[in-house]
């Protein structure tokens, strides 16, 4: 009797190991945990989820002259690129508990990137302002820092002699941004934008994901953003017009792993005499979440200038995102999006 009873409890204890196992292995790679991270012993590489930091969002130049000098892009977790006057594009880069040495270079503000340095409570820094930028400073209490040369900036001498126009010269540096801050608060108010997944996310059972390999994504017919799949890396190698979008100091190509990509409408201000735009941003819309080769049908939503755009798939979840850098792109409505 006493066998039989050893034998029972043996049988139950494999029993009870095989069911764990199984439950285990049916646990999906991007779990999230109450406070919206996703669950794993592994530690997330693009941001520190213990982090309280401020991040800064830095205004890039992006005009064609200037994106040959564009320093530190790659150490941003994320960027923003949105349509300003003249057709040409303009940055906004996230930097959080990094201690990148050249960004830049720095550029004026426009009123609607304001929207976004709000939604992730990051401190704006900028050179120069629209007048439109210029009223909403105050009404919107952004925490910003100008970059000056010689106290949080400097001027590229060695571009200035090449001939390139001063507005495109100026560089700064976390030490010198965080010697700018004087008594702006450091610690942020609001959880990080988007959902990081330490281990690769499987997207194929959601509905209508398709293959993405090649991206093109025009802001205007003469201004086209290419992403190139790279299998191997499981990044896109980004690039401008058909030419490699590199970095001035590593001279490498910029690499991005996740891509977020929807349209929103774009005008002219009334009488605005340089021909600089108003954003119809505020709403809801369809894009899509690029990333590790697949493309996946997102929806989007901001309800106020200050709060935080949602990004859920079709079916209403949140969308989590593969652990690496993301640039959010944001396209005027009726231009063309070719995924491929």
């Amino acid at each position: 009797m006493a066998l039989i009873s050893v034998v029972f409890i043996i049988l139950l204890g494999v029993a009870i190991f095989v069911l764990w196992s199984l439950n285990e292995d049916k646990k999906p790679s991007s779990a999230i945990e109450e406070n919206g991270n996703p669950v794993s012993e592994k530690q997330l590489q693009i941001v520190d989820l213990d982090s309280k930091s401020r991040p800064y969002a830095v205004m890039i130049n992006n005009i064609s002259i200037a994106r040959t000098y564009q320093s530190g892009l790659q150490d941003a977790y994320i960027v923003y690129e949105m349509i300003v006057e003249g057709g040409i594009t303009r940055m906004m880069a996230l930097f959080k508990d990094v201690d990148t040495a050249r960004i830049g270079s720095i550029r004026s503000s426009r009123h609607y990137f304001l929207d976004y340095a709000l939604e992730n409570d990051a401190i704006y820094v900028h050179h120069g302002q629209s007048p439109q930028a210029l009223a909403d400073f105050s009404t919107l209490g952004i925490d910003r820092i100008e970059v000056a040369p010689g106290s949080t900036g400097w001027r590229d001498k060695d571009i200035l002699n090449k001939g390139v126009a001063s507005e495109h010269t100026l560089f700064t540096s976390i030490e010198m941004l965080e010697k700018g801050l004087g008594n702006k608060r450091t610690e942020t108010n609001k959880d990080l934008l988007l959902n990081y997944s330490v281990d690769s996310v499987n997207y194929d059972e959601i509905d209508d994901v398709k293959d993405a390999t090649n991206v093109k994504i025009a802001y205007t017919s003469s201004n086209v953003i290419g992403y190139t799949y790279d299998a191997e890396n499981k990044v896109y190698l980004r690039d401008v017009n058909g030419k490699k979008h590199t970095d001035y100091v590593s001279k490498k190509q910029y690499t991005v792993k996740n891509i977020i990509t929807y349209q929103v409408k774009n005008s002219t201000i009334s009488g605005d005499n340089k021909g600089r735009q108003e954003f119809d941003n505020i709403g809801e819309g369809t894009g899509y979440l690029v990333t590790e080769g697949k493309a996946i049908p997102i929806k989007w939503s901001k309800s106020s200038r200050s709060s935080q755009t949602k990004y859920t798939y079709l079916n209403g979840e949140e969308i989590v995102v593969n652990d690496g850098n993301t640039f959010i792109q944001i396209q005027p409505k009726g231009q063309k999006l070719t995924i491929e």
